[in-house]
């Protein structure tokens, strides 16, 4: 850490859903056609002359809640009534996970009771007055007051892209053209020191899952006609984007795919929360008091999706550990591939980025949010990216422990650092697999003595060495086998969808579909065509190594003069015994205080390279979502589409 200022790569932005207690995401900057929720923090208040809105509460102020019926007529709902419907939806949430093939059932279920809460609550919202470009003004006033870089950049509506930065003058390339002070940040940290601290230090899910606490945080402050910031809070999206918004009918385009899990999981976790937390607002008074009408399901959902969307990681004041936060004005900016340019100084205790590239005056300035696929972007940023160069898939494998060779294929794993079974990811790019991944390949379908070779022979740890170099094959039958493998799981993979890719590209010709269908769409053709080139490329590979079989073609070996080639070759895949695998975890437990986001694991800390690939997500049944399931048994976790 130079000078006091963490590298710019080192700051991970994570694009974490506060929904899935077992999970979370990547650096999420500000675009998306959502933006970040503020988290509340006592510490920054804002100057005497700041501005503060008006809040217009619909409905009536009475603990009867009065709302008008589909017929026109009123309809009174005790709270025994509404307490009553929100202990069947916690106890729906928490129940045991439905076996295979139930999920969706158990989904429309759980959706069922939470649209019958939000019809009962219907008009006891709370909305601000104006539309959100009236705010936009205030905001740069705000950040300009508090410290914050406001000279070189507007906020701006890009169409279909949504709410951006505009560039007011040329920016160079590697200029340091936005900072945002700590006193700006709604974290964890603030919501301590706020009217959430007495909820946070009793409650055992607050304390374990941070953006759970960034949710209620920014629901407190909203609440606040006096908080300060108000300026910042006015200025996300009254709506979102994410699956939590869709209808039925768009959740159900995504059936069949790799990302309807995490979207069915996401919703049932929100709505786990959202019940458990209504009914603890009940004993806790003073957390109600400041929360009150902002205790409903739709706002909640609003929380959630602001957090999801914007929650980003810095470090702590002293350094010493990382905590979440909501980045105001820089979230803001739109995402494109590149690199991350976004670091913490610590000496100016800011958050700076610098210009990805050369902006000319009136051009969008966009971020990188890093290396996520377009499953992590629909369903925790609410937007799909066309060229994302970092797309995949995830395809699990394994060695069967009932296979007569299990424990040697193991073994030669085992030297590798490779589980005998793992998540692996396909690339959207030409080379569809990863070093690890052909490593596991290749040992999987080794014959007994070629695994003694490796075992036993000569040069073990060369031929370990070079398990994941495509240089250098185990044997062209070992090559042929593998890629042939590659070519039916693919293909097997893609009769699991319920359309063909031609009949997703008709779908999305139609003009009159709607937003969230084309994204349903959009990522669930991205993920067949990801598939398509899988096994289009192993077609290619077994026919190339049959040649080379039939020519009767030597092969290659490795010798240790060759290790200055290697490290030369930018295409050589080889360390594996150092590389980090690249996967992506489908279940496990995950520990508190690597910060869970909407069931993701935080892996993207300070010193991380921001990004999805360091994000792992998890699948229902984490450690916190045990705790979260004790406190119930007790006590009676860079944007939406583009800005």
């Amino acid at each position: 850490v130079p000078g006091g200022v963490i590298n710019l790569c080192s700051l991970r932005l994570l694009e974490c859903d506060v929904l899935n207690p077992e999970v979370p995401r990547a650096f999420r900057p500000a675009n998306q056609k959502t933006r970040t929720p503020n988290c509340f923090v006592g510490v920054l208040r804002g100057s005497s002359n700041q501005r503060r809105g008006s809040v217009s509460i619909m409905g009536k102020k009475s603990r009867l809640k009065t709302q008008k019926s589909g017929s026109g007529a009123s309809t009174v709902v005790s709270p025994k009534e509404m307490l009553n419907l929100i202990s069947e939806l916690l106890q729906k949430c928490s129940g045991a996970a439905p076996s295979a093939g139930r999920e969706w059932e158990e989904y429309v279920q759980i959706r069922g009771l939470v649209e019958k809460i939000r019809k009962k609550q219907k008009g006891l919202s709370v909305m601000f007055e104006g539309s959100r470009d009236d705010y936009f003004s205030e905001l740069m006033t705000w950040a300009q007051e508090n410290g914050a870089s406001c000279d070189c950049f507007t906020v701006t509506n890009f169409g279909s892209e949504g709410y951006g930065l505009q560039a007011t003058r040329d920016i160079k390339a590697e200029e340091l053209f936005l900072w945002v002070p700590r006193k700006m940040l709604m974290t964890v940290e603030s919501a301590q020191n706020s009217v959430l601290g007495p909820l946070h230090s009793q409650d055992r899910i607050m304390q374990a899952m941070g953006n759970v606490t960034l949710a209620l945080h920014l629901l407190c402050e909203r609440a606040s006609s006096s908080s300060s910031w108000l300026p910042y809070i006015r200025s996300l999206p009254q709506e979102y984007d994410t699956p939590l918004y869709y209808q039925q009918d768009d959740v159900e385009l995504l059936l069949g795919t790799q990302a309807v899990q995490d979207v069915l999981s996401q919703y049932k976790n929100t709505a786990r929360q959202y019940a458990y937390f209504y009914k603890l607002l009940q004993v806790h008074t003073h957390a109600r008091t400041h929360t009150h009408t902002h205790t409903h399901a739709q706002t909640y959902r609003w929380a959630v999706s602001s957090v999801m969307t914007r929650q980003n990681q810095i470090p702590t004041e002293d350094g010493g550990r990382v905590t979440l936060a909501l980045i105001p004005l820089w979230d803001m900016c739109n995402h494109t591939n590149g690199l991350i340019t976004t670091g913490y100084n610590l000496e100016d205790d800011r958050c700076e980025c610098v210009a990805l590239r050369d902006y000319k005056e009136s051009e969008q300035i966009y971020i990188f949010y890093g290396t996520r696929s377009n499953t992590e972007f629909v369903v925790h940023n609410g937007f799909f990216f066309p060229d994302n160069a970092h797309d995949r898939v995830k395809i699990k494998l394994g060695v069967s422990k009932s296979e007569r060779l299990y424990a040697m294929k193991a073994e030669v794993l085992a030297r590798a650092g490779i589980p005998a079974s793992c998540v692996f990811a396909l690339h959207c790019n030409d080379s569809p697999i990863s070093a690890q991944l052909l490593a596991f390949l290749r040992v999987f379908c080794m014959t007994e003595e070629e695994l003694k070779d490796y075992l036993l022979g000569d040069h073990t740890i060369n031929k370990i060495f070079t398990l994941g170099n495509g240089e250098f094959p185990v044997s062209w039958e070992n090559e042929i086998k593998l890629w042939t493998f590659l070519e039916n799981r693919a293909a097997l993979l893609l009769k699991t969808y319920r359309t063909t890719s031609e009949e997703d590209r008709s779908l999305l010709e139609k003009p009159d579909l709607s937003l969230h269908s084309r994204l349903a769409i959009q990522l669930r053709l991205a993920e067949k065509q990801i598939l398509e080139k899988a096994s289009t490329s192993g077609a290619d590979k077994r026919l190339y190594f049959q040649k080379k079989l039939e020519d009767g073609a030597a092969l290659p070996r490795f010798q240790e003069s060759d290790i200055s080639f290697l490290e030369n070759d930018t295409d050589a895949k080889l360390p594996i015994l150092l590389g980090r695998l690249e996967e992506e975890e489908e279940s496990g437990g995950v520990q508190a205080e690597e910060y869970l986001l909407n069931g993701e694991k935080a892996s993207c800390g300070m010193g991380a390279e921001p990004g999805g690939d360091a994000v792992s997500r998890q699948d229902a049944g984490s450690e916190q979502e045990d705790q979260m399931e004790s406190a119930e048994r007790t006590e009676a976790h860079p944007k939406e589409k583009q800005e």
